[in-house]
């Protein structure tokens, strides 16, 4: 069987999540938070590495359909059997202490044998918890977890496979439930949920949510779906959005490039805060703007490109050599390594971020000047240094165009403050003079008049996507004859069968890494957005039609797609396609906002 990422549905409760197949078993869950070690690893490894599947007895295939129920998080699963259908819900209530995992069976026609498999491995599939009978509940402990289960039709382990197992019949309009609830092993239980209620409560409450939505033009269910993801990428404690639930899925299926993506980015910050502003989640922006706050405090030395989501520091990258990886493409990796990086790209992003949320009225806070002038006086004194860049190469650091375009945009955000807003104090005209330097050093070194192209790094030939962004964050116009000579040397260069590669991977000099990689697709939208803002509108929503084509059949988009396999790559689903998907609706159909 060809695993491929775009057959899994997310679940979710805002603190983590879960990846439900087609074939009805989950088969990655991290508790309790996004980056906890996963209970359920079959994702990563096999079905001994953990996971939980309920289907129809005698069938191992994926299921007849599945869909999440309308502007909802809430997923049913139906099989057609020739005994009758039946369905499986899925989801993971906003919890207020314990994360639970719900699992709803219903008959809707004839009467179906049921099977329920669950396999329970904490640490990422290598520890196999002792299991134990407690009233009518099940309990595996192994060191710092425990987890309980509790089923309405009678379950029993089975000691060959170290799995617990229920087999039962439903019949049209009957229906059995399962809770599956984590703990910290040393406290008590917590209170038991009512599964029933929780799934009426879950539906109420994303609806609600959901009407807060502000585009009423083509494609909503497309951008609604993607609003609803970001809203599931949130750990709501401190309002920090992680780019993936997941780790290692493969930017090339049997290659080298698997990272984990369950933290989170600062390069993210300026496009997630313009697309929940715009939508209408203001609350969502105001929170994810409070997390950026307090997680550059401090010395802006010290600015990470990344942090964990409450804004852990630490997040050394290891290899877990007992998981197979997604097939078969190794090494398994959790933590991160890029956090060690400099990327002066995000102080441009975070500056950029604090000038958005001044200009669309999100509150204040005393110290936010503060921070900006403090990592202006840094920055000027730093930003002439080579860096790893956006995309976080390995392969030794350089003069990139995008970093010191962002650069420029961390003196124009404040210089413009300084300009518009009198009580701020800030060395003006210090920080006009480097913005001025920096685009003159820009525009001499960074270009290629030969070729009429913005290029990837000083006296290189290479291109790079992220060149896109210059009429975006005004560096230049749109209409620029540079910029439209780089729209179409990217076009040219980087185009991969309709859609963009972030960059040239052919000879790995860049990023110091062996293999390819798929069309990236927050690039992709990038190229539609610049398409559109120098005037090539009809070429520009002919690529976004082609870009919300190749959402799975739920609607989720994963870091990278592969045009000639038809498939999904990394990891998935990733929070920048679907921020890409947002900005790029609101900007075609901008004139489709209520309100």
């Amino acid at each position: 069987m060809d695993p491929r990422i775009e057959d899994y549905a997310l679940i979710g409760d805002e603190q983590t999540a879960a990846l439900v197949g087609r074939d009805g078993s989950v088969d990655w869950l991290c508790l309790p938070r996004f980056d906890s070690g996963a209970c359920f690893a079959r994702l990563l490894g096999d079905e001994d590495n953990g996971h939980w599947r309920i289907a129809p007895k005698g069938v191992d295939g994926p299921c007849t359909r599945r869909a999440y129920r309308r502007d909802t998080l809430v997923l049913d699963t139906e099989w057609d059997t020739p005994d009758g259908r039946v369905r499986v819900t899925d989801l993971m209530p906003q919890r207020d202490r314990a994360p639970d995992l719900v699992r709803i069976v219903e008959g809707l026609d004839g009467r179906v044998t049921v099977r329920s498999t669950l396999r329970l491995r904490f640490d990422y599939g290598s520890i196999v918890p002792w299991m134990r009978r407690s009233r009518d509940h099940r309990v595996a402990v192994a060191g710092p977890d425990a987890v309980w289960l509790r089923s309405e039709p009678p379950v029993r382990t089975w000691g060959e496979d170290f799995g617990t197992h229920s087999e039962f019949t439903v019949a049209k309009g009957e229906s059995v439930a399962f809770v599956l609830t984590w703990h910290p092993s040393h406290e008590r239980r917590p209170p038991q949920i009512d599964p029933y209620d929780a799934l009426r409560v879950s539906v109420r409450d994303w609806r609600t949510w959901v009407a807060r939505c502000r585009y009423d033009g083509p494609h909503r269910d497309a951008v609604v779906r993607s609003l609803i993801t970001l809203k599931a990428l949130t750990y709501v404690p401190t309002g920090g959005i992680v780019a993936a639930p997941t780790t290692s899925l493969p930017e090339q299926i049997g290659g080298v490039r698997n990272w984990d993506y369950r933290y989170s980015w600062l390069r993210d910050s300026t496009l997630t805060l313009g697309a929940l502003v715009t939508a209408g989640y203001r609350r969502e922006a105001e929170e994810w703007r409070n997390w950026l706050l307090r997680a550059v405090a401090g010395d802006p030395a010290d600015l990470q490109i990344m942090y964990g989501v409450a804004g852990e520091r630490r997040l050394s990258e290891v290899e877990l050599p007992w998981l197979s990886g997604f097939a078969g493409s190794t090494p398994v990796r959790i933590g991160n390594d890029a956090v060690n990086q400099l990327q002066l790209d995000v102080y441009g992003e975070v500056l950029d971020s604090l000038a958005l949320a001044r200009s669309t009225g999100l509150s204040a806070r005393p110290h936010m000047w503060a921070i900006q002038r403090s990592l202006m006086d840094w920055l000027r004194d730093h930003w002439r240094q080579p860096d790893e860049g956006l995309w976080e190469v390995r392969g030794g650091r350089r003069q990139f165009v995008h970093s010191k375009v962002m650069v420029w945009v961390a003196a124009d955000r404040a210089v413009r403050a300084l300009e518009e807003y009198g009580h701020l104090e800030g060395d003006l005209d210090g920080w006009r003079a480097m913005r001025d330097e920096v685009h003159r050093e820009v525009c001499e070194k960074g270009f290629d008049a030969e070729r009429n192209t913005f290029t990837q790094y000083y006296g290189s030939r290479e291109l790079d996507a992220a060149l896109l962004l210059i009429p975006r964050v005004g560096f230049l116009p749109a209409d620029d004859p540079r910029v439209l000579g780089t729209i179409e040397a990217i076009r040219e260069d980087l185009g991969h069968h309709g859609f963009l590669r972030r960059y040239s991977t052919a000879e790995a000099t860049v990023d110091g890494l062996p293999g390819d990689e798929g069309a990236f697709l927050a690039c992709s939208f990038w190229l539609a957005d610049a398409l559109h803002a120098s005037g090539r509108t009809k070429e520009a929503r002919e690529l976004f039609e082609r870009l919300v084509g190749v959402a799975n059949d739920v609607g989720l988009l994963a870091e990278e797609y592969d045009p000639v396999g038809a498939r999904q790559l990394g990891n998935f689903p990733q929070a920048f396609s679907h921020i890409g998907l947002v900005n790029t609706a609101l900007a075609l159909f901008g004139e489709h906002r209520a309100g």
